[in-house]
């Protein structure tokens, strides 16, 4: 199937400018191809925005703000809904061109808009339930309570992996707070940002609100520094590397903005000898090679307690020896190819360093031609060096450990603290590794795995993972403000703390 045939499914035009506000912008930016991960073969050109371009988005975006936000939520929840109604028309269309154009497997593009489609529904849900705090004030006749106010126009960066549904979380939910949104999406999936944004398009049009989600296809040396440094963005959402994700945070707080970090995972599976082996095995082997190991969520840690774990890795290479890679598009492939050759390149290169380290390939590690390669075990003894990075790959360490003492101190002994999992039917095993003694991850799970997480909880992680939270529970407050307010009906000035003054 051509992408331009998913595009006229989707009743779109493929050829567009790269940046979109309250219309389409022609624009004289330097032009991109989008390629396909499979094959190589270009989808797509898109034509990227100019500084001047995004001068234009940004001000239309704080043009139409002060109507948005003053808008009733529910009214906005109820556009939202509509967005969410339009995604679910297109789900399979937009499902495979996701695919087409990141390279996972199309039961995981569709599931991405399925994620898209999730987000919005809470979205609708929470358009009824900004709540804020009323506290007991110590003065006679006087009321406390808490005022939550949207901030303004929303600077949301998405990297390749999800090109669409990470926008969602951030996109929908400020949205639904009253806040504008401009999106730059990665440079190697516009594409499927241009289809959102011609989905969202038609819903807000309908209701006048041209401009409260925009677009700017654009380079990071252009457009992502001036979101960056641009005072008239008070919230910067990135996702992506610890690396940009630093030069992003130190950039934003210097103008005093506040700054929403989606970052590194290093995700590791604790599997002890109590465990139920065929639910961790079937946890471990999606957590590893879901997305071709490209999720931040991937699991890329195991560890085998040592009275399973002969067991355990032999029924991991004979599982990894049955897994088809192949074309993404086709419902029997359970692995697609990476990001691109380069992608394969750097995970060769990262096999090379880590046998100089002393690892053990146990399985795979060959490339297979183009953007793919074969999932990999490596056996890596406690310390190994390149265990402290985050490697962007279907690769997998395997260590063996003892003692739940001693796999907690290795399991927190990395950088990176977005997601955790442990296996066991030990109602204590359990309860020490989500205490504050156990996982230092912003998500620990028992019994499941690290990847898949659902929208209701609140998404991210600590240390070198960034702090942000996205997504569910009360991660809409990262995209308002906090007001306390107190109002005195008692006729008199009485002053806290007891204090008399005139």
């Amino acid at each position: 199937m051509l992408v331009s045939d998913l595009f006229a499914q989707l009743g779109l035009q493929q050829t567009n400018p790269g940046a979109c506000s309250i219309r389409w912008i022609e624009t004289s930016g330097p032009v991109i191809d989008s390629l396909t991960p499979d094959t190589g073969s270009v989808l797509g050109s898109v034509r990227q925005a100019t500084r001047g371009d995004y001068e234009r988005v940004v001000a239309e975006s704080s043009h139409v703000f002060p109507r948005w936000q003053m808008t009733p939520a529910p009214k906005r929840g109820e556009i939202i809904r509509q967005i969410g109604e339009e995604l679910r028309a297109a789900k399979s269309w937009l499902g495979a061109l996701v695919t087409m154009e990141m390279g996972k497997i199309l039961a995981e593009g569709e599931g991405e808009v399925q994620e898209m489609i999730d987000i919005a529904d809470f979205a609708v849900g929470l358009s009824r339930q900004l709540y804020g705090k009323t506290m007991h004030s110590e003065r006679p006749g006087h009321r406390m309570y808490e005022h939550w106010h949207p901030l303004g126009p929303v600077g949301v960066i998405t990297a390749f992996n999800f090109p669409v549904a990470v926008w969602a979380w951030n996109a929908l939910v400020a949205a639904v707070c009253g806040n504008t949104v401009i999106w730059k999406p990665s440079p190697q999936t516009p594409l499927t940002a241009l289809a959102v944004q011609h989905l969202v398009n038609r819903v807000m049009t309908r209701h006048g609100f041209d401009g409260v989600f925009s677009l700017v296809i654009g380079s990071n040396e252009e457009i992502g520094e001036a979101m960056i440094h641009d005072r008239r963005l008070p919230l910067l959402s990135f996702t992506g590397s610890t690396e940009v994700g630093r030069h992003v945070a130190q950039g934003v707080a210097a103008r005093l903005g506040k700054s929403l970090l989606e970052l590194g995972g290093n995700n590791g599976l604790i599997v002890m000898d109590d465990a139920d082996l065929e639910l961790a095995l079937r946890a471990t082997v999606f957590g590893a090679i879901g997305t071709a190991g490209q999720r931040c969520t991937s699991t890329r840690r195991l560890f085998l307690q040592q009275g399973i774990a002969a067991e355990f890795i032999e029924n991991l290479r004979r599982i990894y020896g049955q897994i088809r890679i192949g074309n993404p598009m086709e419902p029997e492939t359970l692995m697609g190819p990476l990001a691109s050759e380069a992608a394969v390149a750097r995970m060769l290169n990262a096999l090379d360093e880590i046998r100089a380290q002393g690892g053990t390939v146990l399985r795979g590690g060959n490339h297979l031609g183009g953007a793919f390669a074969e999932p990999t075990l490596v056996l890596a003894p406690p310390g190994l060096p390149a265990v402290q990075k985050e490697l962007f790959a279907p690769v997998l360490f395997v260590t063996e450990f003892e003692t739940l003492a001693q796999v907690l101190a290795w399991h927190n002994d990395v950088p990176q603290g977005l997601s955790s999992a442990i296996f066991t039917r030990n109602l204590t095993t359990a309860e020490i590794f989500l205490s504050h003694v156990g996982s230092d991850c912003g998500i620990a799970n028992v019994n499941l795995g690290t990847s898949g997480a659902e929208i209701g909880g609140a998404f991210g992680g600590e240390k070198d993972t960034g702090g942000g939270r996205e997504a569910g529970s009360d991660s809409w407050q990262a995209y308002m403000r906090r007001q306390t307010t107190t109002i005195n009906w008692s006729g008199a000035l009485p002053l806290a703390q007891g204090i008399h003054f005139l």
